[in-house]
C-alpha cells in the first residue's frame, strides 16, 4: 500500500477517534442535554466510581478527573497531528484500560456496545504508522 492510499483513511480515523471521545467529555459536562449518557459531572463521577470498584474512593474520583484531562488532550492532538503518535499510544491504552474496567464491572458485553475495544485498537494502529499526512508532526518533519 502506497502512503498515498492511506492519507485519507488516516486521517479519516484520527478525526473519529478524537470526536468520540470529545463528544464523551462533552456529555460529562452536560453539553448533550436529554440526549446524554451521563448528562452532568456528578453521574459520570458515579460511573467512574462504578467501573474503579477496585480503587478507594478518593482515587475514584481522581481517576474521573485523569481520564477527563487524557480524553480532551489526546483529541486535541490528534486532531492537529502534533505529537500523533504519542497521542495514538496515550489513546489506546486510555481506552484499553476503560475497557478492561468496563468489562470487569459492567461485563464484556458493556465494552463492545460502546466499541471502546475498536477506538482502542484504531488508536495502536494510528500509533504504528511510519508518517502522519496532514498533521503538524508532517509540517515539521518536512524540513528535517
Amino acid at each position: 500500500m502506497t502512503d498515498k492510499n492511506v492519507q485519507f483513511p488516516q486521517l479519516f480515523l484520527r478525526i473519529a477517534i478524537s470526536v468520540t471521545m470529545l463528544s464523551a467529555v462533552a456529555d460529562r459536562f452536560g453539553f448533550w442535554g436529554k440526549d446524554s449518557a451521563w448528562g452532568n459531572w456528578s453521574n459520570f463521577e458515579s460511573y467512574t466510581r462504578k467501573l474503579t470498584f477496585f480503587l478507594p474512593e478518593g482515587l475514584s474520583v481522581f481517576s474521573a478527573y485523569t481520564a477527563t484531562f487524557f480524553e480532551i488532550l489526546f483529541p486535541l492532538m490528534l486532531l492537529f497531528g502534533w505529537k500523533t503518535r504519542i497521542a495514538a499510544y496515550g489513546t489506546g491504552f486510555l481506552l484499553l484500560v476503560f475497557a478492561l474496567s468496563m468489562s470487569l464491572a459492567l461485563g464484556f458485553k458493556a465494552p463492545l456496545d460502546y466499541s471502546v475495544w475498536i477506538g482502542s485498537a484504531g488508536a495502536f494502529l494510528l500509533a504504528v504508522q511510519s508518517k502522519y499526512s496532514f498533521s503538524i508532526d508532517h509540517l515539521t518533519n518536512k524540513n528535517k
